[in-house]
This record gives structure tokens, C-alpha cells and sequence, in this order.
């Protein structure tokens, strides 16, 4: 059983996203963010916040998905997608698809998998 909330657990989440509830961009839970390679850690802006920052220092080593960043942060996916959404704009981070969605299948591998089956029932 959990505990009683707090009206403090309530609030913030509205606080940090600045009363917002949806990003500005489409994120995926599987999209791929990236620090962007000249980014500085912060760029002196006041606006950033201890979460803002973490999301930058996970991505500088390398690609994460968007639900490894919340579950990095311990934020709802709500809340770290406008997070998420605000460094993209503000050209820190950049998102590509992930990979299984940049490609379609491999047509000659599905045939060789076909051709196998197939030698199996005769």
C-alpha cells in the first residue's frame, strides 16, 4: 500500500514543465536523444533546472531512448518528454527515429527464413 500523497508531489511536476502538459515536437518512447557535439553544458541559462541538466550530462554519453531518460530522472514520461522537447528547441539536443524505424526489413533475410520453413515441411 502507498503512502498518503503529498499536495507537494502534486505540484511539481507542474512546476517544472511551467504549467505545460504536452511537448512542443512529437516524442516517441523510443526516440533517441542526443546531446548536440558543440552543446555547452548549460548555456548560462537561469531557465535551466537540476533536471534539464541531468537529461544533458545522460545524453553526452551517447543516445538514449526517452523512456530510459524518465526512468534515469525518476520523472513521468509526461513531464521528461516537455523537458525533452524545450533542450531540442533550444538546440542542445537532437532526436533521430530509432533504428528499427529508419529501415524496413531485410527483404533477403524474410526469403532465406521462407525458403527454410518451407524445407522444413517437405
Amino acid at each position: 500500500m502507498t503512502g498518503a500523497r503529498r499536495d507537494s508531489d502534486l505540484v511539481r511536476p507542474y512546476v517544472v514543465t511551467g504549467g505545460r502538459a504536452h511537448p512542443r515536437i512529437p516524442l516517441d518512447l523510443v526516440t533517441l536523444v542526443v546531446t548536440v557535439a558543440d552543446a555547452p553544458a548549460s548555456r548560462g541559462d537561469p531557465a535551466t533546472g537540476p533536471e534539464k541538466r541531468r537529461m544533458l550530462a545522460l545524453c553526452r554519453g551517447g543516445a538514449l531512448s526517452v523512456a530510459e531518460i524518465a526512468a534515469h530522472l525518476a520523472l513521468p514520461v509526461s513531464i521528461t518528454k516537455v523537458l525533452l522537447a524545450d533542450l531540442v528547441d533550444a538546440g542542445l539536443l537532437a532526436t533521430r527515429p530509432p533504428a528499427s524505424t529508419t529501415h524496413g526489413p531485410d527483404i533477403q533475410l524474410l526469403q532465406e527464413v521462407l525458403d527454410g520453413l518451407r524445407a522444413l515441411v517437405v
